[in-house]
């Protein structure tokens, strides 16, 4: 039985001083894909180099909206920049999508930098279609926003809504729209209101699961580090629900992520 956790950002600092024993843990419990998600210029260029140093390591590219640039030309600045790793890079077929980008409100309340973040987010989508890419989206309390945009800017490739909230109307409309619902931590968590009746609102094609690692480690080790091991506890919550075996839904997440994110 194999795992692909689909998000995860193993360039984060926590992992410095074990990254690399850690990464052979990994495949070691049967985590055989994953994929360590750009989040900033710097997080995308280390993301590109672990992609170049692990075969079983894919990376996504972009600028998320809690990393943008607080000084607009240099966000412009970033994301060309961003453009021009992807155009170097693009032909070892590691980097699978641009992301994570997308709208955050809950941490941003000036209205003007919102209105960055908009900008932002369709810049890295026309960037993804001219790179016949899909995108993985971050949103936090901004889901009429996300959804108008996407609405209105063709995402040639579709995506994924990476964590995606546990709202009912967004995760609606993003199947409406053909995009990918992964599930996090989150769905574990004993508080969490309506993780089953989410889990059940998502077809199987549809689903992929992701530790969003190093935050949000799942129960029963919520509190901890996370790292990809930890999908295996997703996995098992949407088995629970969906009433079918752990087997099937590691083989159906698998072929799922392979799917969007053009994976042979």
């Amino acid at each position: 039985m194999e795992f692909f956790d689909s998000h995860c950002h193993l360039d984060d600092e926590r992992f410095d001083e074990d990254r690399e024993k850690l990464i052979a843990e990994i495949k070691k419990a049967n985590i055989t894909k994953f994929v360590s998600a750009g989040y900033s210029l710097e997080g995308s260029i280390k993301g590109v180099a672990l992609s170049k140093t692990y075969d079983y390591i894919y990376t996504t590219c972009g600028i998320s909206p809690n990393d943008i640039p607080q000084i607009e030309e240099e966000l412009w600045k970033d994301i060309e920049k961003i453009k021009e790793l992807v155009k170097d890079n693009i032909k070892d077929k590691k980097i699978v999508a641009i992301g994570e980008i997308g709208l955050d409100y809950y941490w941003e309340k000036d209205l003007q930098k919102r209105e960055l973040q908009k900008q932002a987010f369709i810049k890295q989508i026309e960037m993804a279609n001219a790179f016949d890419l899909p995108i993985v989206i971050h949103t936090r309390e901004a889901i009429m926003d996300t959804l108008e945009i996407l609405k209105s800017h063709t995402v040639n490739k579709n995506g994924v809504f990476h964590c995606c909230p546990l709202n009912r109307e967004l995760v609606k409309e993003a199947l409406k729209l053909g995009f990918y619902i992964s599930f996090a931590g989150p769905v574990t968590f004993k508080n969490s209101k309506n993780a089953n009746e989410i889990i059940e609102m998502v077809p199987n094609d549809k689903m992929l699961i992701e530790t969003d690692s190093p935050y949000l480690a799942p129960e029963p080790v919520r509190g901890t580090r996370n790292d990809p091991r930890n999908v295996k506890h997703i996995a098992q919550k949407i088995a629970d629900v969906k009433g079918i075996s752990l087997e099937e839904i590691a083989k159906l997440t698998y072929n799922n992520a392979k799917k969007i994110f053009a994976i042979i």
